[in-house]
């Protein structure tokens, strides 16, 4: 077979990562990867693992794009990401905590008031209220990419309902059936363990008092882009799956339709945004939430994760504060580097990302999945002109970044392996302790030079090895 590609590492561990891979595939020819790489594809669909595009031409679900090439990290790194994840995990959750209570980093001049008050994901009626144990991020999904000078970057905190990491359980599985001998003499860690620790984490939070509690998942139903994900947790911990007619509050409590008549709920993985949970709360005219459930979670009695309110933290603007965040409440140097983030509600800020349009790329400050982003470079004059116009009219919903170039891993093309961008979506579980899935989700950019990843833009994923 062609000699596998190699570039834009630019980490020594990652010799350890070209060796394995490329003693996993000795032997290998092309046509026979592709042979396997059908067979994945074919598996996949017969499996029904899939995800939802909104507003696509060819219809909406979609079978999941997986490449069977592994991505490999070595358990030297893994210890250091592992270690940093953590740290940005205990510092986002005491934010959150403050942020909601007594706003000590705003009267300390770290963080600006008008930030915050100006976000829309921040929620009012959240002010004064603690979660069960003060547990905010129960489960977190973080970003992280590598650059070509070999640092690793947080993109961002995905702390309200991230998703994805059912893919990664998948890909362990579709890989052990169609390549199981190149697991042979590599040790790699298991992940099959994630939805016993999920549903550990959640009976860990459930309110206090609480014996025994039960816990279910609420979706938003089919036509949810990870509806199949909801499905998948909610079958392998045991749980029942609700939407939110399945739902009432009942003598100050939740309480579930079951065909056994009504039964108490504790603990509630949603995976509803905020807007929709509680139309006597939020939204009048949600038909996917609750009536009533957000003042049962202010007295206590239901444990809702992640935490209502939560966003604030994932806001991308507030991002930038993170490094400042992580001194504040721990008195520790971040480990994991962020990426220089211009604000441009600031005013010497947004002129400089005026200035410098075509060299940024600059995000809407409360999106998520790859929508709305502006990639300078690679953007004609017309597409920054009106990006400098979104700007100057509601400069608060946007951030600026310099363009970094994601490193590369072998991944299978029509023509052979070849080198294609990725990112890394490690998962991060927090109980009476912080755990980290041992790898995550990487996502690849399936086409020649994008450095797009999300699978709602043409992207794919790869099951993620951490060696131990």
């Amino acid at each position: 077979m062609n000699p596998i590609q190699f570039d834009e590492y630019g980490n020594a561990n990652d010799e350890v990562a070209k060796q394995v891979v490329t003693n996993l595939l000795d032997g290998l020819s092309f046509e026979d990867l592709q042979l396997r790489q059908r067979a994945a594809s074919e598996h996949l669909r017969m499996l029904g693992i899939t995800f939802n595009v909104y507003g696509h031409g060819d219809g909406v679900e979609k079978v999941w794009p997986m490449d069977i090439l592994p991505r490999v990290i070595d358990a030297g790194e893994w210890a250091m990401i592992e270690t940093g994840l953590k740290q940005r995990i205990r510092a986002l959750n005491l934010f959150l905590d403050d942020i909601y209570g007594e706003q000590q980093i705003i009267a300390d001049g770290i963080l600006p008031a008008d930030l915050i008050e100006t976000a829309t994901s921040f929620r009012e009626v959240c002010r004064g209220q603690r979660p069960p144990h003060g547990v905010w991020t129960h489960i977190t999904g973080t970003d992280l990419i590598r650059h070509g000078d070999g640092t690793i970057y947080v993109l961002e905190d995905n702390l309200r309902c991230p998703s994805g990491v059912s893919y990664v359980l998948e890909n362990r599985e579709v890989m052990k059936r169609v390549l199981p001998e190149v697991f042979s003499g590599v040790r790699v860690s298991p992940v099959e363990d994630y939805p016993e620790l999920l549903l550990k984490t959640l009976i860990e939070t459930a309110p206090d008092g609480v014996d025994n509690p039960t816990v279910a998942v609420l979706t938003p139903g089919v036509y949810n882009s990870a509806y199949f994900e909801h499905c998948f947790l909610a079958q392998q911990m045991g749980v029942e799956l609700v939407c939110g007619d399945d739902l009432i509050v009942d003598d100050g409590v939740v309480k579930m339709q079951t065909t056994k008549g009504l039964q108490q709920v504790d603990v509630i993985y949603r995976r509803i945004d905020d807007d929709f949970l509680d139309p006597s709360c939020f939204r009048e005219d949600s038909m996917l939430g609750v009536p009533g459930l957000m003042q049962v979670y202010r007295d206590g009695r239901v444990t809702l994760a992640n935490a209502p309110g939560n966003g604030v933290a994932d806001d991308k603007a507030v991002y930038a504060y993170v490094p400042q965040i992580i001194q504040f409440y721990l008195g520790e140097e971040p480990i994991l580097a962020n990426v220089p983030t211009y604000i441009c509600a600031d005013v010497e800020q947004r002129q400089y990302v005026l200035d410098h349009l075509d060299a940024l790329v600059v995000k809407p400050t409360n999106e998520s999945g790859g929508y709305g982003i502006v990639l300078g470079p690679e953007s004609s004059r017309e597409e920054l002109d009106q990006c400098a116009e979104s700007i100057q009219k509601d400069p608060r919903n946007f951030i600026a970044q310099p363009m970094l170039c994601l490193s590369t891993v072998p991944t299978i093309t029509d023509k052979g392996p070849a080198p294609r961008h990725v990112d890394l979506r490690p998962f991060i579980l927090y109980g009476r302790d912080i755990q980290v899935m041992p790898g995550g989700l990487t996502r690849v950019a399936l086409r020649e030079g994008s450095m797009v990843v999300n699978s709602s833009q043409g992207g794919g994923s790869k099951d993620t090895w951490v060696l131990k």
